[in-house]
């Protein structure tokens, strides 16, 4: 059976599991053998969550969820490409998911070597450089704003991201265009454990 939450429900849900993970009293929900078994033959999520690869930054705990809840895409930075794309894509088109997660966090070493590339201008060597290219136009836009702290640069460069993917992918816009999906961005602090929304594209 699809999900059918409104994009503002499936917030809701994941705000719920996160204000647990934050007090430290995370359910651990659907994480079973009856669940696993249920899950044989199809998928529903409720949420997709695109987000850092960073290790601490473990969406179904994070958000305290279980098997088939959430369609992760992870990416170090949250760097868009077009794998990145079919994935969201076919999780709005095949799995109904009505919410789309751009998910940052504070100290974020993708920005970081992206603010000293920037600053220095000297670029990372392989395809580290790829990944800071694709984050740089979020950094220089926080420098215009006059923002030097990195968590700043992380929170614009979360937005640019929201923004690009209804820019960059007709299936989502339509999607959001139809009311069937918001994207969030929301960013996360590693100390306490809480993800703050900073920005919304949809009707939420």
């Amino acid at each position: 059976m699809p999900t059918y939450l409104t994009p503002a429900l499936a917030w809701r849900r994941l705000r719920e599991g996160n204000e647990r993970f934050v007090s430290g009293e995370s359910l651990h929900p659907n994480q079973d053998a009856a669940r696993r078994s249920s899950l044989i033959e199809n998928q529903n999520p409720f949420a997709v969550i695109f987000g850092c690869s960073d290790s601490r930054l473990a969406a179904e705990i994070i958000f305290d969820l279980g098997l088939g809840d959430a369609f992760v895409v992870r990416t170090a930075g949250q760097v868009i490409d077009d794998a990145v794309l079919g994935s969201l894509e076919y999780s709005i088109s095949q799995l109904r998911v009505p919410l789309i997660v751009i998910l940052g966090h504070d100290s974020c070493g993708a920005v970081m070597a992206t603010k000293a590339a920037v600053e220095t201008g000297e670029m990372p060597a392989g395809f580290i450089r790829d990944l800071v290219e694709r984050i740089t136009p979020s950094v220089l836009t926080a420098k215009r704003n006059e923002q030097e702290d990195v968590n700043d640069m992380v929170v614009e460069h979360v937005k640019q991201t929201a923004a690009r993917l209804a820019d960059s992918s007709r299936v989502i816009s339509d999607a959001i265009d139809d009311g069937r999906v918001a994207v969030i961005g929301l960013s996360y602090k590693l100390d306490e454990g809480r993800a703050a929304l900073v920005s919304g594209i949809g009707k939420l």
